[in-house]
């Protein structure tokens, strides 16, 4: 095994109270592994959009300061003050970052469950994986099926698991079929294979040309150009011949989920029997997940009376479903790690690269595609 280093180069978000958001590395203590715990060395660590919220908190990038040195960069921006009201719990604080990522168990301490993990490659969620080093509790981690490196696994946990707790909430709340917004990201296009997989329809929701064919590249049956002028039409067909009634939106912002309301209003009124002033009786539910747009949410009220908004985080699903039904999950995302629940990406980089110009440029955006792996090992 290798040495246990005493101390771990990790990505700090700092909010300070005058509204400055900092970002910066230091070097933390690696503490001993606890009996139930690992010391993993981390190897991969993906930028997903619900890593941001902690990492940026919201701030102007587009005025960002860069300082310090390529080794040590220091980034600063500033932070609304309505976004700061909303985040005074973290005032002061410098919070590591990084939800999921994947290594190489290099200690161990002494309970059999933390000791069976040794010299594994494995995959684990819990934050600040930021960081070349984590000790974090042996139940976290998800052991990856042999030939399978710590890229491969390294976003194991928030897409995958997002995907699957999106049917199964589809299956739990009594619906036949789901729409997905933005449906071209790492995530659209785990749900486009899981959806093909076990039978489910899907209704796929994109704004671009080359994001339809994409994802009819993967066998989508169902894709809705929102810049198509028939696009209206389209999604109301789809939803008529899937009988979707849930929908999963990444957007957050604007009128696209207020839209995909009123499609499902129409296309249940298809088959209605007889006219209903209060409009159809099938209950339409939208699920905010993501926040790609920023502004509010506007509803135009013309879906009836039988409807819901709500979020949905992952983390309440998992405990909604319990510890039995999530660790099966999680065993079929080791299974299929390579296939059905893949991650592509499209730029790698260090640490410290993490914190340039250039890497906040792509990520900061959120462009669908668009996908940063941090590798900590990377000088």
């Amino acid at each position: 095994m290798s040495s246990v280093p005493t101390t771990s180069l990790q990505l700090f978000s700092n909010l300070r109270k005058d509204g400055t958001l900092e970002l910066s590395l230091a070097e933390s203590p690696v503490p001993a592994p606890k009996a139930d715990e690992v010391v993993v060395r981390v190897e991969a660590t993906p930028i997903n959009p619900s890593d941001l919220g902690m990492l940026l908190a919201g701030a102007d990038m587009s005025g960002a300061k860069y300082a310090g040195t390529p080794a040590r960069p220091v980034v600063t921006a500033q932070v609304g003050h309505e976004m700061l009201r909303a985040m005074a719990a973290r005032l002061g604080h410098p919070m590591p970052v990084g939800n999921e990522g994947a290594g190489i168990v290099i200690a161990a301490g002494s309970a059999p469950e933390a000791q069976a993990l040794l010299g594994k490659t494995v995959a684990l969620i819990g934050g600040a994986m930021y960081a070349q080093v984590r000790v974090a509790k042996a139940a976290l981690c998800l052991v990856m099926p042999p030939g399978t490196s710590a890229r491969d696994g390294a976003s194991c946990f928030v897409n995958p698991l997002t995907a699957l707790g999106m049917v199964e909430t589809m299956r739990l709340e009594g619906h036949k079929a789901l729409v997905h917004t933005a449906a071209a990201s790492n995530l659209g296009q785990m749900l486009v294979k899981l959806c093909l997989a076990d039978g489910v329809a899907l209704v796929n929701v994109v704004r671009k040309p080359e994001q339809e064919q994409l994802l009819r590249g993967l066998g989508a049956k169902y894709v809705c150009n929102t810049s198509a002028p028939s696009f209206r039409d389209d999604l109301t067909n789809a939803l008529a011949e899937t009988g979707a009634t849930i929908a999963f939106d990444a957007i957050g912002g604007g009128k696209q989920g207020s839209v995909i309301l009123s499609c499902m209003e129409v296309a249940a009124l298809r088959t209605a029997k007889e006219f209903n002033r209060y409009g159809s009786t099938v209950h339409k539910q939208l699920y905010i997940y993501g926040g790609l747009d920023r502004g509010p949410t506007e509803l135009v009220r013309s879906f009836g009376m039988a409807w819901s908004v709500g979020g949905w985080l992952l983390m309440p699903f998992l405990q909604r479903v319990g510890p039995a039904a999530a660790q099966a999950l999680r065993e079929r995302v080791a299974r299929e790690v390579k296939t059905t629940f893949a991650s592509h990406y499209t730029k790698e980089v260090s640490l410290a690269e993490a914190l340039t110009r250039e890497a906040i440029g792509v990520y900061a955006k959120q462009a669908t595609g668009e996908k940063v792996l941090i590798t900590p090992q990377k000088a």
